[in-house]
C-alpha cells in the first residue's frame, strides 16, 4: 500500500504541499492564529491561554506577543519561561522544540519545510520537513531566521538578524549571514 503525503510529511520525506489532507492541518491553525492577533496586548492572560490551545504544548510562564503566525501549531512544544516578542512565525510542518528559559526578538522566522532546489520539484510542489530544536536559556535577537533541521545548543545567544544554516554548540554567541560562532560565553 502506497503511503499517503501526510504519512510521508511525517516520516521526513518529499510530500505534495497541495494534499488536502496537508492543507487541512493548516485551517485551524489559520483561525486560531487569527483569534490570538485579536486579542489586545494589555490582555496577557488571554493571550497565554489562547497560545497554549496554538501549541502542542508549553511549560510555565508562557509569554506570546502578537502577532503570531504558524503552519501547525501541535508540531510546536516549549519549555518553562518562554517568551517571543512581536511578529514570531514558525513554520511547524515538523516539530520545533524549544528548552526552558528561552527568549525571542522581534521578527523572527522559524522554518521547518524545505523545498527542492530543482525547478521541476518546485514545479511539484513538493516540500520536506526537518525539525528544529532550540536548547534551554537562548536568547534570540530580532529578525533572526532559524532554518529547517537546525539544533541550536543551551546557553547560546544568536545576534539580531542572523541567518542560522547550520547546528549551533553550546554557549556561544552566533551572528551574521550566515550564522557563525563570534565567540565563546562563559556562563
Amino acid at each position: 500500500m502506497a503511503k499517503s503525503e501526510l504519512q510521508k510529511l511525517e516520516d521526513g520525506e518529499w510530500y505534495k504541499l497541495t494534499d488536502p489532507a496537508v492543507s487541512n492541518r493548516k485551517t485551524n491553525s489559520a483561525t486560531l492564529c487569527r483569534d490570538f492577533n485579536a486579542i489586545p496586548e494589555n490582555q496577557p492572560e488571554k493571550q497565554e491561554s489562547k497560545a497554549r490551545e496554538i501549541f502542542g504544548s508549553a511549560g510555565k510562564n508562557l509569554i506570546v506577543h502578537s502577532n503570531l503566525n504558524v503552519d501547525y501549531g501541535k508540531n510546536i512544544h516549549v519549555g518553562d519561561n518562554f517568551l517571543s516578542n512581536y511578529n514570531l512565525t514558525i513554520l511547524d510542518i515538523a516539530p520545533v522544540n524549544i528548552g526552558n528559559n528561552v527568549w525571542i526578538g522581534p521578527n523572527t522566522d522559524i522554518y521547518t519545510v524545505n523545498h527542492p532546489l530543482t525547478a521541476k520539484g518546485r514545479q511539484q510542489r513538493l516540500g520536506i520537513g526537518k525539525s528544529v530544536t532550540i536548547g534551554n536559556d537562548v536568547w534570540i535577537g530580532g529578525h533572526c531566521t532559524i532554518c529547517p533541521g537546525i539544533t541550536i545548543g543551551n546557553g547560546v545567544v544568536v545576534a539580531a538578524g542572523a541567518v542560522v544554516t547550520k547546528d549551533i554548540p553550546d554557549n556561544v554567541l552566533v551572528g551574521g549571514v550566515p550564522a557563525k560562532i563570534i565567540k565563546k560565553i562563559e556562563q
